[in-house]
C-alpha cells in the first residue's frame, strides 16, 4: 500500500471517529433533553388529573356567573 492511500485511510478514519464521538454527544444530549420533557410531561398530566378531580367536587353555587 501506498503512502499516500495510508495517509488518505488515516485521514477518513480521524473524520469517522470525530463525526462518531460528536453524533454521540448529540444523543446523549437528547436523551437528557427527552428525560426532561417527560418529567414536564407528567407534572402536567398530574396538574390536570388534579384540576379535573376538582371540577367534579365544585357545585353550581361555586360557579361564576356567565356574564363576569
Amino acid at each position: 500500500m501506498s503512502p499516500e492511500a495510508l495517509e488518505r485511510i488515516e485521514t477518513k478514519i480521524a473524520f469517522l471517529e470525530s463525526a462518531n464521538a460528536e453524533l454521540s454527544d448529540v444523543v446523549f444530549r437528547q436523551s437528557r433533553e427527552i428525560e426532561a420533557l417527560r418529567a414536564q410531561i407528567q407534572a402536567l398530566a398530574e396538574r390536570v388529573g388534579a384540576m379535573r378531580s376538582e371540577e367534579g367536587a365544585r357545585t353550581p353555587e361555586d360557579e361564576r356567573p356567565p356574564h363576569y
